[in-house]
């Protein structure tokens, strides 16, 4: 199951000539997975980058790997946002959870701890730093929202109801930033091979009795062309990539790194 994909590695960002030295970032859910990848990639290009996430340990561990800052914040708690910095030149909304059950039976208070982690907390988080990128007359806001915030899957009621608010919101943002020199946009992978991801092949095995491969291939994969996983560093190279010299023109989109799902 493995894709063979190398991590970035540190110093490629400032070889290939993006060079974010003097940037300041922050990666929601960077303890792991997407956000960890993105956190250490920006890192890589000279930012310095705070590492937010609710494990402690894992927030402290990355931050201390790429000599970051680290912030131990639960942003489905009311004011947590508050006690973040605002002098922000790059802001990554990566932080999700995923619940899967029947709209019948799908839990009102984890639909709505879905909408307050995934749109709430990236709408306070813009306009908490939004009005120092403005001055700054450059930004970069970059939501990790997935193909679900494209198409619907059944079971996902909170997930794909909190991505497409992600979408609306990272396009609002987009055109109030234009005149400042401040982009947003959407990154949009299919699955990723993160913790969350491996938590759900395990499930669904359980649930279907085969194997993980199978579920990779038959369940996970059945609507992508490329049937692999796509690594948290390929993510993190777009993240990147969007903000880099050339990618100024580029705001109000999102971006398939879906194998080709949304394609079909």
């Amino acid at each position: 199951m493995t894709s063979g994909f190398p991590p970035v590695p540190h110093g490629a960002a400032a070889a290939a000539g993006l060079d974010l030295a003097g940037r300041t970032a922050l990666v929601t859910g960077a303890g792991s997975g997407i956000g960890r990848a993105c956190a250490s990639a920006l890192a890589a290009a000279g930012a310095l980058v705070h590492v937010v996430d609710m494990d402690a340990a894992a927030a402290k561990s990355v931050a201390a790997a790429i000599c970051g800052r680290a912030h131990v914040v639960d942003l489905a708690r009311a004011g947590a946002v508050g006690e973040l910095p605002t002098d922000i030149d790059i802001l990554v909304n990566n932080a999700g959870l995923q619940h899967v059950a029947p709209l019948a039976e799908f839990p009102p208070e984890r639909f709505a701890l879905m909408q307050r982690v995934m749109v709430q907390a990236p709408f306070l988080l813009i306009r908490r730093t939004m009005p120092y990128m403005c001055a700054r007359g450059w930004g970069r806001v970059v939501n990790i929202s997935s193909v679900h915030g494209l198409r619907a899957s059944a079971f996902k009621a909170g997930y794909v109801t909190a991505k497409h608010g992600l979408e609306g919101l990272s396009k609002v943002t987009a055109v109030e930033g234009a005149p400042h020199g401040v982009t947003s946009n959407c990154v949009n992978p299919g699955y990723v091979r993160t913790p969350l991801v491996e938590r759900q092949i395990e499930a669904q095995a359980a649930a279907h009795g085969i194997d993980a491969g199978r579920v990779v291939s038959e369940v996970l994969l059945s609507r992508s062309a490329v049937k692999r996983l796509i690594e948290p560093e390929e993510v993190a190279a777009t993240v990147l990539w969007l903000c880099g010299p050339h990618t100024g023109y580029v705001t109000g989109a999102s971006i398939p790194l879906d194998g080709g799902w949304t394609a079909a």
